[in-house]
């Protein structure tokens, strides 16, 4: 059991500590809100780089004719600078799921370990770990229909419902990431992403334009002076 004492702002949310996912993410965009500034993020050409310098398993051959996606942190890249994790996640309905497992199992990958959702982690023949979860969301249907192609020509979530995935998450690293994508989307891409949040998660709406407020501005010019 933690001994940490309970902060003041904090306790009047939750007098025991104990946030919800929801409430850990609004509070933190309230602190980000009054204290973000102009022209804190990264320099235009970084942020606007699109790279795949990473490398992952190829996947596409072993997996053609189904749908497919790549997810978490490794679908970034599709829309942010690239950074490291530790393995690629992807998703496939899981009504697929067993037909993608015995394709990867053929291609030499094999099981290693359950997920806590469903689904499992196998290994590449060159030990590189993959998580396959199978998947059953609402929109997941819509999504598998509406891929993005990264720098490497692979199959990732479309930006909104990757927005979905990552403000539904309980990580402070997954609502950076989606402040600096919405921060740095085309305003069409920020209609999508609205409608899709208002269609499949209408109350993190406000948190929603909450997070694109700080994204933009983190981008913008500092005033003269500062």
């Amino acid at each position: 059991m933690s001994n940490l004492s309970v902060p003041p702002a904090i306790a009047r949310i939750a007098p025991d500590g104990n946030l919800s996912p929801r409430q850990t993410r609004h509070f933190m965009i309230n602190m980000l809100k009054r204290r973000v500034r102009p022209g804190t993020g990264s320099s235009v050409a970084f942020m606007q780089r699109r790279t795949a310098m990473n490398p992952w398993p190829d996947l596409r051959p072993i997996l053609q004719g189904m749908d497919w996606l790549i997810l978490g942190d490794v679908a970034t890249r599709a829309y942010m600078p690239e950074r490291m994790t530790k393995d690629l996640d992807i998703c496939v309905h899981k009504e697929d799921g067993e037909a993608a497992i015995a394709r990867l199992r053929q291609a030499g990958y094999q099981v290693a370990s359950s997920l806590g959702i469903p689904g499992c982690t196998m290994l590449s023949p060159e030990g590189v770990e993959v998580d396959v979860i199978f998947g059953d969301a609402p929109w997941l249907r819509e999504a598998l229909g509406n891929a993005n192609i990264d720098a490497a020509g692979y199959p990732v979530i479309g930006m909104p419902y990757l927005i979905l995935l990552k403000m539904a998450a309980q990580r402070a690293q997954d609502w950076a990431d989606v402040s600096r994508m919405l921060g740095w989307a085309s305003d069409t891409d920020l209609e999508k992403v609205r409608a899709v949040v208002a269609r499949y998660s209408p109350e993190d709406s406000e948190d929603l334009e909450s997070l694109i407020f700080i994204g933009k501005k983190e981008r913008e010019t500092p005033p003269s002076g500062e």
